[in-house]
């Protein structure tokens, strides 16, 4: 694109976004094209409902089957329904591609604020790298998966499944690269493919099933004996299906800096995706558990992923249960894309802020296709990289699905953890509000972040060998490792967290539009320690003009 057709593109739309975001720290280097309704469908993109439902059906056939795939998904989908309302609620006052780990530090005191950005910021970070990674890894063994509808000795070995992987990851780099500006409609095309489909598996499913399951099977049935846990506790162990499944949604905050009127239209998408997401899965998973096989079958399919199975015994024929099987996988396909152009903006952001070693490369926009093109083959090369794992453990999947819970779940908790400890003071003049809700909201947020951490650390199944351990603990603490090196390296010297305009006086309050009050870096909320400051330079007229050229 040339530079004239970019700025013709620039000046023929608002300003306001970008003048608010330069209030924020930053300048605007991405084109502001995708509406609220591509983010919605990026959003939901991610999540991928009937795929990631589908390829984690294992573990709650495991781990209760019917009460576990039903009613777990309802109480997950009410519970990310809050926390997705919570971050919304945030949004609307700090709306720039750093998202969380940006409003951690804004909403903590000047003190803390480096410290918490950059520990969010990496859990932000590994979970968008790992989140896309298990979503491709999952694609990749689905597709081998369909070969075995024909042929069904046929089981893939390790350079396969990996080869395919890598396969997946490259075809969702490239959309990402070439059909940059095709994004907008591929994420609105991802709506209506997941409606469709959706509703096409409903019909031929009840339609074509010889043998129908009771209603007390689908909305009652519980059988945990596979787990070799509790009974209870396998229950929740099992809720990592759908944990899994409806973690996305905080991912598109990466994606402010490319939405007009981001403060209004982000938060919108964050907490809609989220309702359409769970209202979606019920619709799937009731005729799926109407016309469910014989469990033990499912469980014995060699990859792991009985979907295709279940569609070819229920159709009757292998044609059948691919043409079902081609409908998820072009939802792979929207999921894939969606997932790593996240993965990139986040990665992107973080190094904007000078956090991820050689950030002065990896921060870089392409003016040729204006996206950050090395923080996309960053992303690409270290999902690449951890799907090796596989060659280790058989039951690798397990542990990107869980490790990519973990991050992305602690990483919405910190804001909002630091946001009750502060009072909310932040947020109470944002424009998507909680209320008086608000603090029940999320505290009981907070204590169910504590609990998930806790239960995606568990295997699936128990008795526990090497190949079928749960590895997501030992990933997570490798990255933790390295951000907490990289810290002491670099980030405790330099690192100062998100950037504010050097020009703004010591405590100035900035007022955008449609916003809270932003406070400068000299004073993170109230500060205590500036309270002085700020009452003797409030009546000294104080200019909070923005100068491009000053921004940190």
């Amino acid at each position: 694109m040339s530079r004239t057709n970019s700025i013709a593109r620039r000046a023929s739309i608002d300003p306001s976004a970008d003048v608010a975001l330069a209030k924020m720290g930053y300048q605007s280097e991405l084109p502001r094209n995708l509406s609220m309704l591509s983010v919605l469908g990026m959003s939901f993109a991610i999540m991928a409902v009937p795929f990631g439902l589908s390829t984690t059906m294992y573990i709650t056939l495991t781990d209760g089957q019917s009460v576990t795939i039903l009613w777990g998904w309802v109480l997950v989908s009410l519970i990310s329904l809050c926390i997705a309302a919570s971050l919304a609620e945030i949004c609307a006052v700090y709306p720039t591609a750093g998202g969380v780990y940006y409003w951690s530090a804004m909403l903590s005191t000047r003190k803390y604020a480096p410290v918490a950005s950059w520990v969010t910021g990496w859990l932000t970070l590994v979970g968008n790298w790992t989140v896309t990674l298990s979503i491709n890894f999952s694609g990749g063994q689905l597709i081998l998966s369909a070969i075995s509808l024909w042929n069904e000795d046929f089981v893939p070995n390790q350079w396969q499944t990996i080869l395919m992987f890598w396969a997946v990851m490259l075809i969702c780099m490239a959309v990402n690269i070439f059909g940059a500006k095709y994004l907008d409609l591929i994420n609105k095309i991802c709506i209506y493919w997941t409606a469709s489909s959706v509703i096409i598996i409903l019909i031929v499913l009840l339609s074509m099933a010889n043998t129908k399951r009771s209603g007390e099977f689908v909305f009652a049935h519980y059988d945990a004996s596979q787990s070799g846990w509790p009974s209870g506790w396998a229950f929740f162990v099992g809720l990592l299906q759908a944990a899994y499944t409806l973690t996305g949604y905080g991912m598109v905050a990466a994606m402010c800096e490319e939405v007009q009127s981001p403060e209004r239209e982000v938060p919108k998408a964050i907490v809609l995706s989220v309702a359409a997401a769970g209202v979606t899965g019920v619709i799937y998973l009731i005729p799926i558990l109407f016309v469910l096989p014989e469990v033990k079958l499912l469980l014995e399919v060699p990859n792991g992923q009985p979907i295709g199975l279940l569609f070819k015994t229920v159709t009757g024929s292998a044609g059948g249960g691919f043409g079902l099987l081609f409908l998820i996988l072009g939802i792979l396909f929207f999921a894939g894309v969606g997932a790593l152009t996240a993965a990139s903006r986040c990665t992107y952001a973080f190094a904007r802020d000078g956090a991820i070693p050689g950030s002065r490369f990896w921060k870089q926009v392409s003016k040729r296709f204006d996206i950050p093109l090395n923080a996309l083959f960053l992303s690409t090369v270290v999902d690449c990289l951890l799907g090796l794992i596989f060659f280790g453990s058989s039951a690798a999947f397990n542990s990107f699905t869980g490790v990519a819970t973990i991050c992305l779940s602690t990483s919405y908790g910190m804001p909002i953890l630091i946001s009750v400890l502060r009072k909310r003071k932040a947020v109470k003049n944002s424009s998507f509000s909680l209320g008086r809700f608000g603090y029940a909201i999320n505290i009981a947020m907070i204590f169910w972040i504590c609990l998930a951490v806790v239960l995606f650390c568990m295997p699936v199944s128990l008795p526990v060998e090497a190949p079928t351990m749960n590895y997501a603990s030992v990933v997570f603490a490798g990255f933790a490792t390295i951000s907490l090196v990289w810290y002491f390296i670099k980030g405790r010297k330099s690192f100062t967290g998100p950037p504010v305009p050097v020009d703004v006086a010591p405590g100035e309050q900035i007022v955008v539009p449609g916003m809270g009050v932003i406070d400068s870096k000299h004073e993170r909320n109230g500060d205590m320690e500036q309270k002085v400051l700020k009452e003797s330079s409030s009546g000294n007229g104080h200019s909070s003009g923005i100068d491009g050229e000053k921004l940190h």
